[in-house]
């Protein structure tokens, strides 16, 4: 299913370890499955390959791009496997103290063809006293970022980006008619926040939305809320995984984005408001 305006899509939902090793041959693993699935197109999570104890464990395993050995790994599993992969996120060294949260996008002989840098930063205190700042850790990307596919442009966002709208609204608005929110939403937030969320993005941008998450307990203690998700246009749920290492399968008609448009044209009904 992979002509024209229709393609299938598998997002996965995996438990990223610190071993960088261990996560690029759970990756190969699980686009071989997705690929005997049918799937012409797979996305990952955000931070696919490393999940790091802390900010130092982090750089003794990250290098800069043009020396980082999961990436070059990567490049390796996605031209065996012979899809278009987007992998949500990994960490790439932009500095001695700080690096980049960045997504990639391959095509099926495993060249680059797209980067996105995660803009917002999880910076933020919640109610059960649960601390999280990112800013120390990464640099924040500021370019908007959206990749070519044979069947549809797709908008490259991560995780605590879902939180603001107008990210979203300008890609859809530059032509994306799918986005992808690669995640590793907490619990407390999950719980309250990743459905409402994920489905009002949807039906305001009349987008498709590909949500793979990071899900359970992590080596380095943290906790990931899963729910790996895939939602139509009408803010549809057309598939979701809960709780397990497992991936989400569904065939996406891009024809559909147009669809919506016509009926409910908003993403490009413009008033500016003082």
């Amino acid at each position: 299913m992979s002509k024209n305006h229709q393609f299938r899509v598998a997002c996965i939902q995996m438990t990223t370890g610190t071993k960088i090793s261990e996560n690029l041959s759970i990756l190969e693993t699980r686009f071989q499955e997705a690929k005997e699935k049918g799937a012409d197109f797979i996305v990952t999570p955000e931070q696919s390959l490393l999940m790091a104890e802390n900010k130092a464990s982090l750089f003794e395993n990250i290098s800069y791009e043009d020396e980082d050995f999961g990436l070059r790994e990567l490049r390796g599993i996605v031209k065996r496997v012979g899809l278009f992969v987007i992998v949500g996120s990994i960490s790439i060294k932009y500095n001695e103290d700080l690096a980049l949260n960045r997504t990639y996008a391959f095509n099926p002989d495993g060249d680059i063809i797209g980067v996105y840098d995660k803009i917002h930063m999880f910076d933020v205190t919640l109610s059960d006293g649960e601390k999280y700042h990112e800013s120390k850790i990464y640099k924040p990307g500021k370019k908007l970022s959206l990749v070519s596919l044979p069947w549809c442009d797709v908008g490259l966002t991560i995780c605590y980006d879902l939180r603001f709208p107008e990210l979203y609204r300008k890609l859809a608005q530059k032509g994306a008619s799918v986005i992808i929110v690669p995640s590793a939403f907490t619990v407390t937030t999950g719980e309250a926040h990743w459905h409402t969320l994920l489905r009002a993005r949807a039906i305001e941008t009349g987008c498709f939305i590909l949500a793979p998450a990071q899900v359970g307990k992590h080596e380095n203690g943290r906790i990931s809320y899963g729910r790996t998700m895939i939602i139509s246009p009408w803010g549809e749920i057309i598939t979701e995984i809960s709780d397990e290492d497992s991936m989400a399968l569904a065939d996406i008609d891009i024809t559909m984005v147009e669809n919506f448009r016509k009926k409910i044209p908003s993403v490009n009904q413009n008033n500016y408001y003082i």
